[in-house]
């Protein structure tokens, strides 16, 4: 509880000796200092990879298993990683605003919304 309430009061009082970023938890600052060290401790059973969090190699272990658990509503793919998905939607989109630049006639052509109109 202490914890979560830091992350209200912006209180960080766990610093890193190394960049002197500063966290709210202690584990934070553990999984952070990784990055530092290079430690990785979560090593997939199937392959060589290994992971600074158990998180990441749970993501990675749904390649083994062929498991796409999200799917974007506007069509039938799915992926892997929620990540991807916003990829994705981003190839449609990009489809979509050629297609409205070809309907106007020009050459010009934007993944940027903000420079289409």
């Amino acid at each position: 509880m202490t914890r979560h309430l830091r992350i209200h009061t912006g209180e960080k009082p766990y610093q890193c000796i190394i960049c002197n970023k500063y966290f709210t938890g202690m584990s934070d600052l553990k999984r952070h200092i990784r990055i530092h060290t290079g430690e990785k401790p979560y090593q997939c059973s199937l392959c060589d990879n290994s992971y600074t969090q158990k998180g990441h190699l749970n993501m990675h272990t749904r390649i083994h298993k062929g498991k796409k658990p999200h799917q974007w509503s506007q069509c039938d793919k799915f992926y892997i990683k929620k990540q991807s998905i916003e990829l994705h939607q981003k190839q449609h989109d990009s489809t979509v605003k050629k297609k409205q630049m070809d309907s106007k006639k020009t050459d010009y052509y934007s993944l940027n919304i903000s420079d289409v109109f």
